[in-house]
């Protein structure tokens, strides 16, 4: 999954989302339809607009079926028995995400 920043922007379209997680925009929409923690709100055009915390809820999402190997249903029953536990999991994973990235960082610039 490529990291993107994320701008503090009230909405984000589709295809930003999409690109974040490097998925297609069908994923983005297949997943809205499959997980109620996804609410877009949608322009007169009925183009979605995702706020900060759909993003995260993606992230939570991609996380849990794209890196740690839950079926659709599996994610759902996990976020709906334990949606307290999964989002700490998920804040865990990203803290040690940011300290690889600094550690590969730091080790880059030891080897140049």
């Amino acid at each position: 999954m490529e990291h993107l920043p994320i701008d503090e922007r009230i909405y984000y379209t589709i295809g930003e989302v999409s690109k974040m997680f490097d998925v297609n925009t069908s994923l983005i929409r297949f997943w809205e339809k499959e997980f109620d923690i996804i609410k877009p709100h949608k322009n007169k055009k009925g183009n979605r607009l995702f706020t900060k915390k759909d993003v995260d809820n993606f992230h939570i999402i991609y996380n849990l079926v794209k890196e740690r190997g839950y079926t659709l249903n599996g994610a759902k029953e996990k976020l709906k028995k334990n949606p307290e536990d999964t989002l700490k999991e998920f804040e865990i994973i990203k803290s040690l995400k940011k300290i690889e990235d600094f550690l590969l960082e730091v080790r880059k610039g030891i080897k140049d």
